[in-house]
């Protein structure tokens, strides 16, 4: 009888073991997952995998290789244009230069990036989820046509992108020195959850040459991402105490996000959210008055194809002031609201800009003046045939020191062209750079500031400059993450298109010390291998569990026992035909 209570405890223990070990198909959920996939909505329309078997057949692993690189491709194209966003507005521009008419290009290109990665990307979780509940991969042939889609999408973009904007792939390089970090925490997540279906399948294979194919991909990147902070540089990672003010603000052409780009209202806005300089573009009219315009026509940011239909493709310096005058500078801006900002503007500022009118250099030196702001602008040379062509320098300094109250020390004077003759003229003038020259011919030219690209920010280069009392300004510079790029990096002042939301920031995005990296990268690391240990471990013990179940019979006295089929393996369960009888002992 003891012997009998002890077989049967044996066999309630095994039985337990072996509803352990099974793999219970969750029958909704990989309906739905094989739906969505492959449209196979019933259940006799797919398959699991049998050990030994492949997840796939050869055509669906194209697919699948396909839908990987569609997923990476996408991914990097949505990342790209994301961290381009600082300069959307002078792609829309350019678009319009080349089209003859406005539209935000730029956002539906970024929409129509998000929405391809956002379909591959619910196909690749559909993908990972079927693998790991065991079944085998079938792609429907609608889906295989949206893969191709988004691969052609993201090849035929970037290159475009690459030929006409290459410099944004600089932005891409500079913004992993702040995101880093944080690509690499993602990074070591997604692996880790990866490690739950190659897990799986990895114990299933027969093929020796498959299985370490897997491993190996699966182990190369895994140890690439662990040992990447090790190569990893950036400015934020600072020791406390180390990081420096913040970059002053220079609105650039004002604050063109508030009020139409230089006008006298953009640059009062500027004025009013802190800016500590103003940025602008100087042409010389035809009867010799400096005024603001960027553009060498008027056509983008005027209505002088009402005022003067005949004239819109005339250069702006071929104008008279008192036709300047009469143009519109503003309704362009409420029309095109080409920062997608005029919402936020109240009814009072949303007629004040609907009238503003073409700014004169003087008016814009005595708002500096009375405010007490840098001002640094560019020059343009006018048109052959223009009357001021070969003095547009020195009408220009007429202005700045006879017609406006500015001290010349508030000018930081951009304009290459006869700086001996100017410095000689005027010697308080802070004589600025727009190019890195040597070090010994910037000394020469009595440089005190360089006036750079942002894409040329450098640690290195900013503390170069600064040994000689040369300082910094990068333009343009729009982004939150950019700005804190160039804070941490040492960078003196920065020109900007909101400096309403720049100026609001006390510090920079992504700062953390030495000690707080190693302590989140060494954390990370562990706890990933920690898990992907575990699931392999698993894994190993609930195939080896499945095959000694299924491999093996058990007889009891009085019982009786039932094989059952899963759609895994074969696992023996115990029915006893005395139960009651059982009981009773």
């Amino acid at each position: 009888m003891a012997s009998t209570i002890s077989q049967l405890q044996f066999g309630r223990l095994r039985g337990l073991r072996a509803k352990l070990l099974r793999r219970y198909e969750h029958r909704p959920l990989v309906s739905c997952l094989a739906g969505l996939y492959g449209c196979q909505w019933r259940r006799y329309e797919r398959n699991c995998t049998q050990p030994g078997d492949c997840c796939c057949s050869k055509l669906e692993g194209v697919s699948f290789a396909l839908l990987v690189a569609a997923f990476c491709l996408t991914l990097v194209f949505l990342y790209f244009w994301g961290q381009a966003k600082n300069d959307y507005n002078d792609f829309d521009w350019f678009n319009f230069g080349n089209l003859g008419f406005w539209f935000p290009w730029s956002v539906v290109l970024l929409v129509i990036a998000a929405g391809f990665f956002t379909y591959i990307t619910v196909l690749m979780l559909l993908a990972v989820c079927l693998l790991s509940e065991g079944q085998k991969l079938y792609l429907h042939w609608s889906h295989k046509i949206g893969i191709l889609v988004s691969l052609m999408f993201s090849v035929v973009a970037t290159a475009v992108l690459s030929d006409l904007w290459s410099k944004e792939w600089k932005t891409l390089l500079l913004s992993f020195q702040v995101t880093a970090p944080y690509l690499h925490l993602g990074g070591v997540l997604l692996m880790t959850a990866l490690a739950w279906p190659i897990a799986l399948h990895f114990f299933r294979m027969n093929s020796r040459v498959r299985r370490g194919l897997i491993m190996g991909v699966y182990l190369s990147i895994l140890s690439a991402l662990y040992l990447v902070p090790l190569g990893l540089y950036s400015p934020c990672i600072k020791k406390e105490g180390t990081l420096g003010p913040a970059p002053a603000l220079i609105g650039h052409r004002g604050a063109p996000m508030l009020a139409p780009e230089n006008t006298l209202m953009s640059f009062q806005k500027a004025v009013e959210t802190g800016s500590g300089g103003l940025e602008t573009d100087v042409t010389v009219s035809s009867d010799g008055v400096p005024f603001l315009m960027h553009d060498h026509t008027l056509q983008r940011t005027t209505n002088v194809h009402e005022v003067f239909p005949n004239r819109t493709d005339n250069p702006a310096a071929m104008f008279t002031w008192a036709e300047l005058e009469s143009l519109n500078a503003g309704a362009w801006f409420l029309s095109h609201d080409p920062f997608g900002t005029v919402g936020s503007l109240g009814a009072d500022e949303r007629r004040e800009a609907g009238t503003q009118p073409v700014c004169s250099l003087r008016t814009f030196l005595q708002l500096a003046a009375q405010r007490d702001k840098l001002v640094i602008f560019d020059l343009y040379r006018p048109p052959r045939g223009h009357p001021y062509r070969d003095t547009w320098i020195q009408r220009t300094l007429e202005v700045i020191h006879n017609e406006s109250s500015i001290h010349s020390a508030q000018v930081l004077w951009l304009p290459s062209d006869l700086r001996a003759l100017v410095q000689e003229m005027d010697p308080e003038l802070q004589q600025t750079s727009g190019s890195r020259l040597p070090l010994e011919e910037l000394q020469r030219s009595h440089i005190v500031k360089l006036n750079l690209h942002y894409s040329s920010m450098s640690t290195e280069l900013v503390r170069e400059y600064a040994a000689v009392n040369i300082t910094t300004n990068l333009y343009v510079i729009s982004q939150p993450w950019l700005y804190s790029l160039a804070w941490c990096s040492g960078v003196h002042s920065v020109t900007t298109n909101a400096p309403q939301l720049l100026g609001t920031m006390r510090t920079p995005l992504f700062l953390m010390t030495p000690d707080e990296y190693n302590l989140m990268w060494i954390l990370t690391d562990l706890l990933s291998l920690l898990l992907i240990f575990i699931i392999f471990i698993f894994h190993w013990w609930r195939e080896r569990g499945l095959a000694f179940c299924s491999g093996s019979k058990i007889t009891l006295d009085n019982s009786t026992y039932s094989k059952f089929k899963t759609e895994m393996s074969d696992i023996w369960s115990v029915s006893s035909a005395n139960s009651q009888a059982e009981r009773q002992l």
